[in-house]
């Protein structure tokens, strides 16, 4: 007989597979013609969710909403950080659907088989959140991937696409491998798959062997490999240029926060008594990122590539969080993802708006003179490139702030330095966007602006990113309720 505990412990997944499984139904049965009606019921899904996961009935039910509750068995875990990490997935899933909407249905190619992948993905990134054991990780990694790896050759007659879903297919594959190999050592020198036991064994320095530290150094690759770290990066730039441009802002938003909650959570949770030896991997990983992400992205030329560098530079700047560890650390990560997000899910809002006779464009050069031809949408980039670059007062500079502080606390100094000097060297090209819309000269007007999906979304991250500005006070309480949470 199935715990009742257990159902409502996991209660917003349950509901995303039960819809996930009728709209594909509906999509077998009815064809393109049910397409955006599907995509309409997504997003209902997904605020349905959104609104479960904080609802005080199951609150009620789990009798403490402060403290962790475990389902089956120890495999799904629901803490106030899962339920933060969860809601900021579902909702830019929900805005990277909006995306899809016009760009589909301009080329030709809105089949309705696009929401029902998001919602598959869209449920696998919960249950990384979630996982407490091995094996509920690989399920829910595995769950995410398959999806994402359809999505990238969405538009299966255009090689570029093609070229994105296979490059991402085969090193993907390579990572799980990764994954596998070190889950096997490590429960094959610990005995266990399981967070919890593995936490109290190696804090008590019962379960400690040499296996288990080479096991969890490929457990870290593969982790890596999905936040697109340094050396791991190498799939992002051309998976970023490659996919359509809705599934490129749907990469760079909700996967990249599931696969960074997971890393969190298996670092500072299972192997946090193990931090000696996997800090100076972290630290590796994050100053290479901050460094390759800054410098390779001087000389993109294509507004996809430099997003991914752009990409590849705050997974180091997010990694810091994970090295000061602790409460701090914890909010650090969530407050600069938030805001990371929402400026992202923006920017390739605004690229969708970049089409000229029917075909879209991508390059920086194409926003040329964009303030004089349309203002709005030259306007809006300027918020959201003042943001990632961190200048003051945009609410980017509060991430960035809050990042290099809690590191200086922590006395990661050293690495404090290179985050500065790299993030001086993103700012050029982030502000470099800007002198390109402002100074240079038209090339020619845009096409009328895509539906009210897009400008939806336009709105909603530029919105945010002043309101935060003005008033960050509720990102921080919230995301500090997370972290206090998980860490207890």
């Amino acid at each position: 007989m199935i715990n009742p505990q257990t159902f409502m412990v996991a209660l917003p997944e349950i509901l995303i597979a039960l819809m996930g499984l009728l709209c594909l139904i509906l999509a077998a049965a009815c064809g393109p013609r049910v397409t955006r009606h599907i995509g309409i019921l997504a997003i209902a899904t997904f605020a349905l969710a959104g609104f479960l996961l904080f609802c005080h009935f199951r609150m009620r039910f789990l009798l403490n909403g402060a403290l962790p509750v475990y389902g089956f068995g120890t495999q799904f875990v629901d803490d106030s950080f899962a339920r933060y990490v969860k809601a900021v997935i579902l909702g830019a899933s929900a805005l990277s659907l909006l995306l899809s909407w016009s760009y589909f249905e301009k080329d030709g190619d809105h089949r309705p088989e696009y929401p029902v992948l998001i919602i598959f993905a869209t449920l696998g990134m919960m249950l990384m959140a979630s996982a407490s054991n091995f094996i509920s990780l690989y399920v829910g990694l595995e769950l995410q991937s398959l999806p994402l790896y359809v999505l990238a050759a969405f538009r299966r007659d255009t090689l570029k696409s093609s070229e994105a879903g296979l490059k991402y297919f085969a090193l993907g594959a390579l990572s799980s491998g990764l994954l596998l190999y070190g889950v096997s050592l490590i429960y094959g020198f610990a005995g266990t798959t399981d967070f919890v036991s593995l936490a109290i064994g190696f804090r008590d320095h019962t379960l400690i062997h040499p296996g288990v530290v080479v096991g969890m150094v490929f457990v870290c690759a593969a982790l890596a490999f999905k936040l697109s770290g340094v050396p791991f990066h190498m799939w992002a730039p051309d998976v970023y240029e490659g996919a359509p441009t809705p599934v490129t802002a749907f990469f760079a938003s909700a996967p990249k926060l599931a696969a960074l909650a997971l890393f969190t959570r298996f670092l500072l949770e299972p192997m946090n008594g193990l931090a000696s030896q996997w800090h100076q991997i972290v630290f590796f990983i994050s100053v290479a990122s901050m460094l390759w992400g800054a410098f390779a992205g001087l000389v993109q030329s294509n507004l996809k590539r430099l997003l991914a560098y752009s990409s590849i530079a705050n997974v180091g700047y997010l990694l810091v969080g994970i090295l000061v560890g602790g409460k701090a650390g914890v909010q650090v990560i969530l407050i600069y993802f938030t805001i990371y997000a929402l400026n992202t899910l923006g920017a390739f809002a605004v690229i969708l708006c970049l089409r000229r006779n029917g075909k879209s464009t991508e390059e920086i050069t194409d926003l040329s003179g964009l303030s004089k031809t349309n203002p709005v949408v030259a306007l809006v980039m300027t918020v959201l490139m003042f943001s990632m670059a961190g200048v003051p007062p945009m609410a980017g500079f509060f991430g960035k702030y809050f990042v290099f502080l809690s590191a200086i606390d922590a006395g990661l100094v050293p690495l404090t330095i290179i985050g500065v000097l790299s993030s001086v060297v993103t700012a050029y090209y982030y502000l470099r966007i800007v002198k390109v819309m402002y100074f240079d000269e038209p090339i020619g007007v845009l096409d009328p602006l895509p539906d009210w999906g897009v400008k939806t979304v336009m709105a909603i991250s530029s919105l945010s990113m002043i309101g935060i500005t003005i008033m960050p006070s509720p990102l921080i309480d919230q995301t500090l309720k997370a972290a206090r949470g998980f860490i207890g």
